[in-house]
């Protein structure tokens, strides 16, 4: 009986993990992962590196919904978008040959530096 609480318990965080990056995801076109990541890490206990990892399983099929949401609403700029998704692959292949070789520490400085930086610019739009 209590494997199966553990179970739904871990199942309602998971739920509630994902609905938290969709809806970031789908508000602000992307974001999704810096929730999911921090969520991953503290609430779920996943390690760091398998939670950035973890976040980018979640995000390609949250992001293909909320895109496809935009798409049939009418919200979707595609003139130029291939030469984004060209720079996006290429960065993303080398983030992946990178990911091993960098230690925790710097990828939470990295982050940390994303959300200040995304914060601060957020601010002085108001």
């Amino acid at each position: 009986m209590e494997n199966k609480k553990t179970a739904a318990r871990e199942t309602t965080k998971l739920l509630l993990v994902g609905a938290a990056a969709g809806t970031a995801n789908g508000l602000f076109g992307a974001g999704g992962g810096l929730i999911a990541v921090p969520l991953l890490i503290g609430w779920l206990k996943i390690s760091e590196k398998n939670a950035y990892a973890t976040s980018l399983a979640i995000m390609v099929p949250i992001s293909a919904v909320s895109l496809t949401v935009y798409f049939l609403r009418g919200g979707l700029m595609v003139a130029g978008v291939e030469w984004y998704l060209l720079g996006g692959a290429i960065g993303g292949v080398l983030a992946g040959f990178l990911f091993r070789r960098i230690p925790v520490k710097w990828l939470r400085f990295a982050m940390a530096g994303f959300l200040l930086y995304g914060g601060i610019k957020a601010v002085l739009l108001l």
